[in-house]
């Protein structure tokens, strides 16, 4: 029997340095064994040093593309990006609640690596209440999940399992519904993400790994979990593997060397050669 492959689309932004958006997101899914799609949310002009412009995507257009998507392809996994505008963010959680994929992962994107925002400030309101609901796994990092809950970053580890308590009651009640807090804002070496769904609260360890190559950890992360939710037994078995894949891919990222700022993580770690090989 021919094992079917999950399709995944990224609704999101794109990068054209690769590292970050929607062409990161592919690079993830296809790694991993899934058939990627892609849904333009927002343009941006971005290299390793930074963004230094955006240019959005209008609404109706972005609602055309899923629906043109959605009307011919069995989509099993959806990561949300970055969206840039309100508009964009209310149309897509419409879209969203009318095709119901099974598993919709959210990356709250605001922030740049560089620090350049990619979310407009009146938007921060429609993604907290239109698409957080809707969503069956959330991954913010520390500072995003800030401003979900409206309250400063967490700055320990018991801080993080109170913002995650807080940040899984702004989750829908139908359904299994998950937050994945990632804990690279913290200081020292350990960096303890915390997986939780009302629940069980688990805890996914993990070093630091001291390179300049984070360009994109996020959308990675969040990528990689559209393509093995659909395949795995359990969302914590997904997670785990999601963030392993990410740590083999940061380890690696020093090979690519791409770009002077933040280069981005090693994609293709399992099937590229080393060149110390």
């Amino acid at each position: 029997m021919t094992r079917k492959i999950p399709h995944a689309l990224t609704i999101a932004g794109v990068d054209p340095s690769g590292g970050a958006g929607v062409l990161a997101d592919i690079k993830a899914m296809s790694a991993l064994g899934a058939y990627g799609t892609a849904v333009i949310a927002a343009l941006t002009a971005q290299n390793t040093l930074g963004v230094t412009g955006i240019s959005p995507v209008p609404p109706e257009f972005v609602a055309q593309q899923i629906d043109t998507l959605f009307a011919d392809v069995p989509i099993d996994a959806v990561k949300i990006g970055m969206l840039g505008q309100k508009g964009v963010t209310r149309v897509v959680s419409e879209r969203m609640l009318r095709w119901k994929p099974k598993h919709l992962v959210l990356d709250p994107v605001m922030i740049a690596k560089g620090g350049a925002s990619l979310l407009e400030r009146e938007a921060v309101s429609a993604l907290r209440e239109e698409l957080v609901p809707i969503a069956s796994m959330i991954t913010p990092n520390l500072p995003e999940a800030g401003v979900l809950l409206d309250a400063r970053p967490a700055e320990t580890l018991k801080e993080m399992r109170q913002a995650a308590e807080k940040l899984r009651r702004l989750l829908g009640d139908d359904g299994e519904r998950w937050v994945f807090l990632k804990s690279g804002h913290l200081p020292g070496d350990d960096t303890i993400d915390l997986l939780h769904d009302g629940d069980r609260m688990i805890e996914l360890p993990g070093r630091r790994i001291h390179t300049p190559n984070t360009h994109g950890t996020g959308c990675t992360l969040s990528a990689a979990l559209a393509a093995l939710l659909p395949v795995c037994g359990s969302v914590p078995e997904a997670a785990e593997r999601a963030k392993a894949y990410l740590v083999a891919a940061i380890a690696r990222s020093g090979e690519l060397q791409v770009g002077k700022g933040h280069g981005p993580v090693h994609h293709f770690h399992q099937w590229w050669m080393s060149p110390d090989i």
